[in-house]
């Protein structure tokens, strides 16, 4: 009985995506109960994998609390080096290094509103690989919010945490972001062409409600656009997305442009 259940618990984590989180201190400054809500938030997105904190000691005000960051599992890369950006230099590197290692996180939290990181967020994207940005009000660059697949304010996440992260009460349907969303049915195209399945609209949105790394999507009904407003149907979104240039109809089939 023991090593069914094992073998049963290994299979779920495996499930789950592995998350990472890459926090600039030099642009953003975390007590540490807000550090403690990145944490769980993290959690929320999957199996926390990697949390590493990037400062320079010769700064003595981006030096944050260590005793009580390293008890909630935070390492510390020191970065002294005097030049400009070497700390963002160092943790795009890191980062770079760990998508491409044989236990590459699925998502990578950047804590940091500098848009210095904006390619780093887009080259994730093209690895399929998710990215969320975390930064303070008022020091935050609008490229790099407009990149990001998904996008926070540092004083948001304790009422996330607490609401489990948009989970609705009274057993109602999660929300998705419309970039998962998007994300989401991009995977499903490549998914329903690896399968040797057409990709008309019901098979499409049956594999996106499949989907492991986007579970909040449940329907059409639990896409959040931007502007908060929903889709009133499966088609409208498919044309939104065609109107952005991601995908094309032909013959009631969606490809990839």
């Amino acid at each position: 009985m023991k090593s069914i259940l094992g073998s049963s618990q290994t299979k779920i984590n495996k499930q789950k995506p592995l998350v990472s989180i890459y926090w600039d201190s030099q642009n953003v400054y975390l007590t540490e109960e807000e550090a403690k809500s990145l944490v769980a938030f993290a959690k929320l997105k999957g199996r926390l994998i990697s949390q590493k904190i990037y400062y320079n000691s010769g700064c003595k005000s981006q030096v944050p609390t260590k005793v009580a960051l390293k008890s909630i599992g935070f390492i510390f890369v020191d970065v002294p080096c005097p030049l400009k950006n070497s700390a963002d230099n160092q943790l795009i590197a890191h980062c770079i290094k760990d998508m491409n290692s044989k236990n590459a996180p699925d998502v990578a939290i950047i804590v940091s509103g500098d848009g210095d990181f904006e390619d780093l967020v887009l080259n994730l994207k093209k690895l399929s690989k998710k990215a969320i940005v975390i930064a303070q009000r008022g020091n935050v660059k609008q490229s790099l919010k407009i990149a990001a697949d998904e996008f926070k304010f540092v004083d948001e996440l304790p009422n996330l945490v607490s609401n489990k992260a948009g989970l609705q009460k009274d057993d109602k349907l999660p929300y998705i972001t419309y970039n998962d969303a998007v994300n989401c049915f991009i995977e499903a195209i490549k998914t329903a062409i690896q399968e040797g399945k057409s990709t008309t609209y019901s098979i499409i949105a049956n594999l996106m409600c499949q989907s492991q790394r986007f579970p909040n999507y449940k329907g059409v009904s639990t896409i959040h656009k931007p502007d908060g407003t929903k889709f009133s149907s499966f088609k409208k979104f498919v044309a939104a997305v065609v109107k952005q240039g991601k995908i094309k109809l032909q013959n009631e089939e969606m490809l990839l442009v």
